[in-house]
């Protein structure tokens, strides 16, 4: 019975990121951008329990890896295209013509590249402790969140300005750069582990600051802090 237990945990991850779906669908982009949050949670928690029971199997990596194409690749790439959608409203109507009309197709990028950066990443077993390219559930939080960090962030609102952060974070993706892993091995304050304590620092300070906008906030903090920390790794400082 309890091999089932991550198994059904995934699926509950892929539920939710068909709900966030929904709510890009009927224009309620903060209750998409929080089920891309419900499916983070349930994500974290199918593979915590797999390791706890020593459960982990091929077909539950299969399973994970397309439910995370559906929560964060299809998902955000429906909320990115619900708000470019809206932002077009913005551009003069000297501007608009049928060319603007296929701009918001670019979030269908998302979910194209977020599968390629999954099978990749099955493939590839040196992204235990650190990953190459962004990892998709941060990139559904930055761009899943854009639309609620917009409320404080006017220009975010500008067409311009999503839809080249929807290329440039897409690109992410599938780069070559050394990204942070966030899971603790232990819990001493050493090593990768500082990186990690810092971005949660930053996180509990933004969160209420920012609300549920804070996201693409702590998204930026952890691609710096990876940049940042990669090089002082290179330059043997840590």
């Amino acid at each position: 019975m309890k091999k089932h237990i991550p198994n059904t945990l995934t699926c509950l991850n892929l539920v939710c990121g068909c709900l966030s779906i929904m709510g890009a669908l009927k224009g309620n982009l903060e209750a998409a951008a929080i089920f891309i949050i419900i499916a983070a949670v349930f994500d974290f928690l199918d593979g915590f329990a797999a390791r706890l029971l020593k459960v982990s199997s091929d077909i539950g990596k299969e399973l994970d890896s397309l439910s995370d194409v559906v929560s964060f690749g299809v998902a955000p790439g429906m909320i990115i295209y619900a708000w470019l959608v809206r932002c077009t409203a913005g551009i003069s109507p000297l501007h608009q013509g049928v060319f603007y009309e296929f701009l918001p197709f670019i979030a269908l990028l998302v979910p194209a590249l977020s599968a390629v950066r999954l099978a990749r990443f099955n493939l590839d077993e040196n992204q235990s402790t650190s990953f190459y390219g962004l990892p998709t559930p941060a990139n559904a939080m930055f761009l899943g969140f854009l639309p609620l960090a917009a409320e404080r962030l006017v220009f975010l609102n500008n067409f311009w300005v999503v839809w080249v952060l929807t290329v440039l974070f897409s690109i992410l993706l599938v780069s070559p750069i050394w990204m942070l892993s966030l899971k603790f091995k232990d819990f001493k304050w050493k090593g990768l582990n500082i990186a990690r304590y810092i971005l949660i620092i930053f996180g509990a300070i933004m969160i209420p600051i920012f609300g549920w906008g804070a996201f693409p906030i702590i998204i930026m903090g952890y691609i710096i802090l990876s940049l940042l920390y990669h090089a002082l790794i290179k330059l043997q400082v840590v």
